[in-house]
This record gives C-alpha cells, structure tokens and sequence, in this order.
C-alpha cells in the first residue's frame, strides 16, 4: 500500500469523524475464563485460546503465557503497525524493520516479598530498527510521529484510569 492509497482509504473515514465525534469512539474488549485446573487464565483473542499463566519467576511452568509478555507484544505489535502506516503516510521507503520491547520487572513487588518495591514493570524500551535510506530529520519525525500514535505506548505513557470490578456470577 503506498500513501495515497492510503490515504484513499482512511479520508472518509476522517471526515466521518471530524462530522460525529461519536462515530470515533470504539469499546475494543478482551475476555478470558479462569483455567479449572491451574493457575491461568484462557484468554479469547479473536484468532485462537491464548492461555496465560504465571511466569517461571513466580513459579509457574513456562507452558503458559506471560501477561507481563503479552503486554511487550502488545506493545511491539501496535509501534510495528504505527510506523508502517506513518512511513507509508510520509512516503518513508521502508525496506525492511524490526521492533523489540523489553521490560524491567522486579518479581518481590507481585509476590509481596518486599512491600517497597512497585508491582509492574519499572522500566520499558521499545527500539526500532529500520532498513531505509531516508534523511536523519525524516526518520526523527517517523519516530516522533509514531510515538504519538501508538495506542498501545500512549496508553502505557499516559497511564488511563482504570475502573475495577468484582461481582458474583
């Protein structure tokens, strides 16, 4: 796909939400069953049954998911999406391009070893690696560009609200 196709594709839908600022809000969801015989959870995404569980540093086995994985994946699967389409938008010639998201996480926090240390990760690093010609000033305003619209980095940056609930089935 190059830009104007690009283009070509997304402008009804931008002028769509520039006429009805409700039309852009979407309600994406996730929903997962409790695992009856182990400490994990089956997650439903759509494609297959992804069954996390707890990481070997908490004492689980390795055979399920990590969530803490997940999130890095979630993560490098939207910044991969996200530069793609703005390198395509700013007609950034892409050969090729990895991405890679790495997480600190000090494990005594989720087993309440040390009451100090925070729950979740410390620190994260998204890194991207691009095959491409392009001018230094281009690739800063790619990066730039993606930053501010990766959904997933936005949300881990910015750090929403989040309501929690709890009730009997």
């Amino acid at each position: 796909m190059d830009a104007d196709e690009l283009r070509a594709i997304q402008a009804p839908i931008k002028e769509r939400y520039r006429e009805d600022a409700t039309a852009a809000l979407v309600t994406l969801s996730a929903r997962g069953t409790l695992d009856d015989g182990n400490i994990a959870c089956k997650v439903e995404t759509g494609r297959a049954l992804a069954v996390a569980g707890l990481h070997p540093a908490t004492g689980g086995s390795g055979l399920e998911l990590c969530s803490g994985d997940m999130l890095l994946e979630a993560l490098v699967a939207c910044a991969g999406v996200t530069v793609k389409a703005v390198a395509t938008a700013l007609e950034i010639p892409l050969r090729s391009g990895r991405i890679s998201a790495e997480g600190d996480l000090d494990f005594r926090g989720t087993l309440a070893v040390a009451k100090d240390v925070p729950v979740g990760f410390a620190q994260i690093r998204l890194t991207f690696e691009l095959e491409t010609d392009a001018a230094q000033e281009k690739l800063d305003q790619l990066l730039k560009l993606t930053e501010r619209y990766c959904v997933v980095y936005q949300t881990i940056k910015s750090g929403p609200e989040v309501d929690v609930r709890l009730s009997r089935m």
